[in-house]
C-alpha cells in the first residue's frame, strides 16, 4: 500500500502578487508609469523633427550610440526594448485577467444595469487594444521599415516624412493618438489610486496632472503628422 505524501509549499512572493487582485492592479499602475515615463522621453525626442532633418537624424543615431564606450553600440538601445515589451506585456495580461474576474464575478447581466465608470473608463479596453495594435504598426513601420514603402535605413526624418505623407499613416497615427489620450487620462488616476497617491486633498491636483499629461501627449503627437501635412516637416 503506497502512502501519498502531500506537500503544501507556500507560494513564493511574486505568485502570490500576482495571483491577487490587489497585486494585478499594482503591476498595471507600475508598468503604466513606466510606458507613461518613455512617452514623455520619446515625445520629447520626436519634436526634434521641427528642427530639420540634421538634428533629428543626428538625435537617431546618437539613440545608437547611448552609454559608450561603456555600452556596446545599441546596448542601451535593446535593454530599452526589452523593459518596454515586458512592461507592455505584463500590463496587457494583467489588464485581461482582471477584466475576466470582474465578468466571472457578476456572471447575470443586471436587469437594470447601473453607471459603473466614465466614458474615459469605458473606453480603456478598446483604447488598449488600439494601441496593442497600432505598437505593432509602429514597429513595422518606422523599426524594420516593412510597411513603410519609401523608407531608407538610417533616415529617420525622411522616413517620418514618408509615413505622413500617406492618409492611412495620418489616419492610423491620429486615432491612436487620441485612444492615448483617453487611456492616459484615466491610466494615470488609477495608477496614483492603487500605489497610495490618491487623497482627497490631492484630487484637483491629480486630476489636472493626469488630464494635462494626456493633453500634452496627444498634442505634442499628433502636431508632427500635422505639420508634415501642412509642409511645416517637409
Amino acid at each position: 500500500m503506497a502512502l501519498a505524501t502531500r506537500t503544501d509549499r507556500k507560494p513564493s512572493l511574486p505568485r502570490s502578487v500576482w495571483r491577487s487582485t490587489v497585486g494585478k492592479k499594482a503591476v498595471m499602475a507600475v508598468t503604466g508609469l513606466i510606458m507613461l515615463a518613455y512617452l514623455c522621453a520619446h515625445l520629447l525626442g520626436n519634436l526634434k523633427i521641427f528642427f530639420g532633418p540634421e538634428e533629428f537624424n543626428e538625435y537617431g543615431r546618437w539613440l545608437r550610440h547611448v552609454g559608450e564606450p561603456f555600452l556596446h553600440r545599441e546596448w542601451f538601445l535593446w535593454l530599452a526594448r526589452v523593459v518596454l515589451v515586458a512592461a507592455v506585456v505584463l500590463h496587457a495580461v494583467a489588464a485581461y485577467q482582471l477584466s475576466r474576474r470582474d465578468l466571472a464575478a457578476r456572471p447575470s447581466k443586471y436587469v437594470h444595469q447601473r453607471q459603473r465608470a466614465s466614458y474615459a473608463t469605458r473606453t480603456m479596453r478598446w483604447g488598449g487594444v488600439i494601441l496593442g495594435l497600432f505598437i505593432v504598426w509602429h514597429i513595422l513601420d518606422l523599426t524594420t521599415l516593412t510597411v513603410n514603402e519609401n523608407a531608407q535605413h538610417g533616415h529617420p526624418y525622411e522616413n517620418v516624412v514618408a509615413t505622413f505623407s500617406t492618409w492611412y499613416g495620418n489616419t492610423i497615427y491620429i486615432t491612436a493618438m487620441v485612444a492615448l489620450g483617453f487611456h492616459v487620462r484615466h491610466g494615470f488616476w488609477s495608477a496614483a489610486q492603487t500605489l497610495g497617491a490618491g487623497h482627497p486633498r490631492r484630487e484637483r491636483a491629480l486630476k489636472l496632472v493626469a488630464n494635462g499629461l494626456a493633453a500634452l501627449l496627444t498634442c505634442g503627437f499628433i502636431s508632427i503628422p500635422v505639420g508634415v501635412m501642412t509642409g511645416v516637416v517637409n
